[in-house]
């Protein structure tokens, strides 16, 4: 990714950006980085963009499956750029919203590798992806009510469909720092890891989501996320509008193919 949130070709397991974002893909996963570590990968338009571009190209691509977004220097992101917004910069992207994913995060499932600090829109971008991978002295909050703020990227309405309602009012409302294993506990985090081992803990989930049949894995994120909004009376002919494509696939055919003949797949993605 360049600094201007130009998307960079990359290898199969290539790296590419030089300014605020970087992006590898490793065996069909976009890591995607915040690599701002001088301000605690704090968000700020350069970088919303980039992100943005990130998630484009993860949406995309039919290469990749899923994606992993993570912080550069021990931290996953401290929010928004105070100084950049001070300055007058809006960190966040038409129709992706604040860092270029909290309105609209890829179609594909994310995964949140998160070592340090995860704070105010930081946090948000977290609740943004599907799964949380956590060091065990991770720590997570919103502490937008201390400055008098509120947390109007997406965490107040997120967090109470991650966490039970009165504990997602209490850290809301009181700002309160969240250790990892307090989030692991209530299962907002996943999977807890030792210091440092966030992301590779999370490339384990992500190859293991990018070894199934891609089109049945993005059709599967759409059913959850939208089966929410649908009432009983639509919800089966709604999820046949989004499943009947996937069985009618050749990839559906390949994969009941490979195991009749007991071998790995060989997904096309069509």
């Amino acid at each position: 990714m360049t600094a201007t949130g130009t998307p960079a070709t990359t290898g199969a397991a290539g790296t590419a950006g030089t300014g605020p974002v970087r992006t590898e893909v490793v065996d069909g996963v976009l890591v995607v980085t915040i690599d701002r570590p001088e301000a605690r990968n704090a968000i700020d338009t350069v970088t919303a963009e980039a992100i943005g571009a990130a998630m484009d190209r993860l949406d995309d691509d039919p290469a990749l499956t899923a994606g992993i977004v993570t912080g550069a220097g021990g931290t996953f992101c401290a929010g928004m750029d105070l100084k950049a917004f001070l300055a007058g910069e809006k960190p966040s992207i038409p129709g992706r919203g604040f860092a270029g994913i909290i309105e609209q995060p890829s179609h594909k499932p994310l995964i949140a590798a998160v070592e340090g600090y995860a704070l105010a829109g930081g946090f948000e971008i977290a609740l943004a992806c599907d799964m949380i991978v956590a060091a065990d002295d991770a720590r997570f909050g919103l502490p937008e009510v201390k400055r008098g703020l509120v947390a109007a990227g997406g965490g107040l309405m997120r967090l109470p469909q991650r966490v039970p309602y009165h504990l997602a009012m209490e850290w809301a409302l009181t700002g309160a720092m969240i250790s990892a294993q307090q989030a692991h506990a209530v299962a907002l985090v996943n999977r807890l890891t030792p210091p440092g081992g966030a992301l590779d803990a999370a490339l384990e989930l992500g190859r293991a989501i990018a070894a199934n049949g891609p089109l049945a894995v993005r059709a599967t994120k759409q059913v959850i996320v939208s089966a929410p909004e649908w009432s009983r009376a639509e919800m089966f002919e709604r999820q046949r509008d989004i499943t009947v494509p996937v069985r009618e696939s050749a990839d559906a055919r390949e994969g009941a193919t490979a195991f009749k003949e007991k071998r790995a797949p060989r997904w096309q993605g069509r």
